[in-house]
Parts: C-alpha cells; structure tokens; sequence
C-alpha cells in the first residue's frame, strides 16, 4: 500500500502550544498509513522538543520569509501529497506558495482568535495589520483551515471573507506524560497556584496578580514562562507587595511535575486558541480558575466538575475562595472531564481521517 506523504511545516520548535501539538500530531500517525517529514525553518539548536520516528528537516533560516524559496525547493523535489503548516504568517505563506503545486492539498492549522487577539498587540500594530489585510487573500487558496475551538471557527467565519466549506474544527490533543496525580494536597497547607503561558499582554498575568494580592490565606504562586511583559508583570508583584508569595521559572521540560504538585490552575488570558496547558492541567487532576475568555474554554471547563469561569476579577477572587474553602473537588473527575475529549487517540484519528478525506 502506498502511504500517502505530509509534511508539517512550522517556524521553530520553541517552547509553544503550535509547536508541541505539530511535533506530537506529525510523530503520532500511524507509521503504516503516513510517510511524514516534519520541516522547521528555524535552527536545530533552538529545539525545545525531542523528535522521533520521523524525518526532520531544519532549513536553518530566521525568518519564514527568508525560507520562501527553501521551501518551495523542498516541495517540488519531494512531492508531498498534503502539507500542514501552523501559525497566522506562514499559513499566509503557505497559501500564496500552494498556487505553484495545484496538485498538492495545503492545510493551514490557524491558532488565535484573531479579532480579540489584536487588541493586545498595540506594538506590532504595523505588522498585525498586515497580518489581518492578507489573511483573507491569503488564506483563500489553502484547501482547508484546521481551527483549534468553536470560537475560533466562528472569528474566521464572520470576521474573513473564507469560505466555510474549507473551515474544519479538530481540538488539541492531551500530549504524552501527564498523569493523573496521586496524592491529594493537604488542604491546611499554603494552597498552590499555577500558570503556564508566555509573558505577554494577551496572557492577563497582571489580572491574575490584581486578583491574588486580595486574598486572605497563605499561598504560593508559580508562573512559568518568559516574554517581553516580564519586568511589567513582576514590578506590578513588587508594587502590591507579594513577591515573597511568588515564584518565577523562565522555562522547565518538567511541566507536568509543577500542575500536578500545584492545587489550581489560575489563568488569566484575553483569548486563547485552545489553551493546551488548561486540559494538561485536568489530566493531572488539578482544577481551573479562569477568566472567560474566547477560545475553546467553554468547551474545556465543566463549571464545578474540573473548574470555574469568571466575568470579573471579583468573580475570579470568590471563585478562588469557593474552590479553596468549600467546594469538594474529585481528582478521578477532573481528569476524565478532558480525557474522554481529547485524549491522544481520538485527535490523532481526527486528523487521520482529515488526511485522507482531503485527498477523495
């Protein structure tokens, strides 16, 4: 039988939600069905993720701009029959390249809801508006836009002139090592909060920390990741006087250990894709605390089974407090609420069976 050929293509393999779910969902096919190259513009030595059981291909460039003619090269000389690329610039790409192979099917996996996102970009204003003016132009010639969440589905379909015909939904997967956690916290102890996201102004830390510096018990607050809002957000720490209460860890391969020895996750975000590291967290059996916010959450959190949602960072302080003082959390709970979902399986056939039904 003949294995039908794909490429992932992707920036760089940095710490990231793109980058983890490419990686996994590009070495997760079935070897007997799939022939699959994984190509990353970026350097080898940049690699936050260990790849195996599938070719890679480093084209050792900064900027996808830069990798334009590498990659057409790469596709005329090996003909894939389908080639999935990730994040809003090179799925625009991609889709200006995809008219120089007629014969091959694009799929751009898109990542943000867009409209929601902007607003929190004021200095890439330039470069963001260049994004949103092509995106449509662009992204027309793709075969298929693979969307992360309903409310990414819905910001492409109203906000871009797409046509919903090519508009697909498949959600993340639960990514390998995250296991159900196996003793529960002593609830007398200092309660631990986590949150795992990039430092940047659409992520809301500052809210979160608005929020925490209220409450009237002993904790201790990991944030994990690094990005240009840093010194904002850890002068707010200072300026509310809780930096004793902090802990700041740049990066750590050790993920799962940090959620499963923490009590809740806090997270903050204006808008997410479909935030990977909030069903990472339920698989471990810690629960949520989260603003609403557009972006796969309502299909994720199960109000009072796995977490809770919040209008206001009022809505968010009482929430903490409901969840530390009164309400009886079941780890076994937490965990299958995401795992009948989104475990590894039944994403991986998903994007199985998007494969082969593109290329009927």
């Amino acid at each position: 039988m003949n294995k039908t050929k794909i490429f992932f293509i992707i920036p760089t393999l940095f710490a990231g939600g793109a980058e983890r779910v490419m990686s996994f969902v590009s070495q997760n096919l079935k070897k007997e069905k799939f022939d699959v190259t994984l190509v990353v513009i970026g350097f080898e030595k940049d690699s936050k993720y260990q790849i195996s059981g599938i070719k890679v291909r480093y084209l050792n460039k900064t900027r996808v701009l830069n990798s334009i003619f590498d990659i057409i090269k790469l596709i005329k000389k090996e003909k894939p029959h389908i080639v999935v690329s990730a994040l809003s610039h090179l799925n625009i790409a991609m889709g200006y390249i995809s008219l120089l192979f007629p014969k091959i099917k694009f799929i751009g996996r898109h990542t943000i809801v867009s409209k929601v996102a902007e607003k929190y970009k004021a200095k890439n204003r330039n470069k963001l508006n260049l994004i949103i003016s092509h995106f449509s132009s662009g992204y027309k010639y793709l075969d298929i836009i693979l969307c992360q969440s309903k409310d990414m589905y819905n910001d492409i379909k109203d906000n871009f002139n797409v046509d919903v015909q090519r508009l697909r939904i498949i959600n993340n997967p639960i990514t390998d090592n995250f296991n159900l956690k196996t003793v529960k916290n002593n609830p007398n102890e200092v309660v631990k909060f986590v949150t795992v996201a990039r430092l940047k102004k659409l992520k809301g830390h500052e809210r979160i920390i608005n929020a925490i510096s209220k409450l009237n018990f002993p904790y201790q607050y990991i944030i994990i990741g690094d990005g240009p809002e840093r010194e904002n957000i850890f002068n707010k720490i200072k300026t509310l006087g809780i930096e004793d209460k902090v802990i700041h860890i740049p990066y750590t391969s050790e993920v799962s250990k940090y959620l499963s020895e923490s009590d809740y996750y806090l997270m903050g975000s204006y808008a997410e894709g479909f935030p990977n590291c909030l069903i990472e967290s339920c698989s471990v059996g810690t629960p949520i605390i989260a603003f609403k916010a557009p972006g796969g959450l309502d299909e994720i959190i199960d109000e009072g089974v796995n977490g809770f949602m919040s209008e206001s960072e009022e809505e968010f302080v009482g929430n903490i407090m409901k969840s530390v003082k009164n309400h009886k959390w079941d780890i076994n709970e937490i965990s299958d609420s995401v795992l009948k979902k989104f475990n590894k399986e039944k994403i991986i056939i998903q994007y199985e069976n998007l494969f082969m039904d593109i290329l009927k």
